[in-house]
């Protein structure tokens, strides 16, 4: 159960925000799971004066998790009135509007899809947010999902297709303590590890270390325990509970779980098999201005960070900072820098594949790599 706070203080950031996180398809159900969940619903709203009425309703609500539809819709340049020669597409993100997106709200912000025609309108996501069946079937034109998420939704015979990889190392991370004696996933032993243990990561952490001593118990979504138990260990964001337990005194190491070897490709923009059919040059257009979004969120992140703020006002811009700064070695690594934001390879979805299979969460015969993906029109690929 989620315990009161204080709107002034850290502490609702971190039950509002710290995760509850799941790489969204944690198992072969296709939804957004292991997350706060929300009954409070409403119509959705477009960016303008109902922001207003939005954030009242978050100050009226304390510090609970306001629902998908609580927060205002963002379209290009925040305008009213899309020009008629401009061509209107969705994208369907996977959770409240954060850091992980910072490249797509740069894009809006900053004019880049307008520049290429288009007219788009970022649709928040939230708890059971049912990203990957809203884009196959084509109720929105685009939708954001990590990798792990795409491989599930392929498996149930979804029709889509990755298109633009931003965050080429996973930002999954485990909390433990500063003061413990674990330096490493080699160590992680006799301690309560607190995991959404449905989650594609957290099952592949329990087929891949032996995890001696460990009593696993549910992720509550905050830090709250992590911060008066020093024998607690805990899932994470790195743009995220670190700062948190930080900013109220904590002492957290992260251990990040790409170096464990689970290494999904994050913030990933996926559309249907569909509309990558029928509309190749729309597609090109949208990954296009998304990668320049992200070229500019990762050098000057300031006014996306801003709109983020805007459109998710508990998002607080100290860190939305600091995880646009995380964020920089995430999304440009050697092979990012060699190749270009976004890039994809074969070896790499068929790896996660593989530890999919391996960890026992999917089935081989379920598995087609070839066509989750596609990098046309990240390396010019045919």
């Amino acid at each position: 159960m989620r315990t009161p706070c204080h709107k002034t203080s850290v502490g609702c950031h971190a039950l509002a925000r710290v995760s509850m996180r799941a790489s969204g398809l944690s198992t072969p159900n296709v939804h957004e799971c292991g997350r706060v969940q929300r009954s409070t619903k409403i119509p959705r709203l477009r960016f303008g004066l109902v922001a207003a009425s939005a954030i009242c309703a978050f100050a009226l609500s304390g510090c609970a998790r306001p629902s998908a539809e609580m927060l205002p819709h963002a379209t290009d340049d925040a305008g009213e009135h899309a020009s008629a020669e401009l061509t209107a597409v969705t994208l369907q993100l996977n959770w409240f509007p954060e850091a992980e997106h910072g490249g797509y709200y740069a894009a809006l912000v900053h004019g880049y899809y307008r520049e290429q025609g288009l007219d788009v309108e970022i649709v928040p996501g939230g708890p059971d947010s049912p990203v990957v069946q809203r884009v196959a079937r084509g109720a929105v034109d685009f939708g954001i999902a990590n990798a792990d998420n795409l491989l599930f939704g392929r498996a149930q015979q979804a029709p889509v297709v990755a298109l633009f990889a931003p965050l080429q190392e996973s930002p999954r991370c485990i909390l433990v303590h500063e003061s413990s004696k674990i330096q490493s996933f080699d160590d992680l032993r006799d301690v309560t590890l607190a995991v959404s243990a449905s989650n594609a990561f957290a099952q592949y952490l329990r087929y891949k270390l032996p995890l001696k001593g460990v009593k696993v118990v549910p992720y509550s979504g905050n830090v709250a325990q992590f911060l008066i138990d020093p024998d607690l260990a805990q899932q994470g964001y790195v743009f995220s509970e670190p700062f948190v337990a930080r900013k109220k005194g904590g002492d957290p190491r992260v251990l990040m779980v790409s170096k464990l070897g689970y290494n999904p490709y994050t913030s990933v923009l996926f559309t249907s098999d569909a509309l990558l059919a029928d509309r190749s040059e729309l597609v090109e257009k949208m990954v296009a201005a998304s990668a320049q979004g992200w070229k500019q969120y990762l050098e000057s992140p300031e006014q996306a960070n801003a709109y983020i703020h805007r459109v998710n006002p508990q998002m607080d811009l100290d860190i939305l900072a600091y995880g646009a700064e995380t964020l920089v070695p995430l999304v440009l690594d050697e092979t990012a820098k060699r190749e270009g934001i976004g890039t994809m390879s074969p070896g790499r979805w068929q790896q996660l594949a593989d530890q999919l299979v391996e960890s026992g969460q999917l089935k081989p015969e379920r598995i087609d790599v070839s066509g989750t993906f596609t990098t046309k029109y990240v390396d010019g690929d045919e």
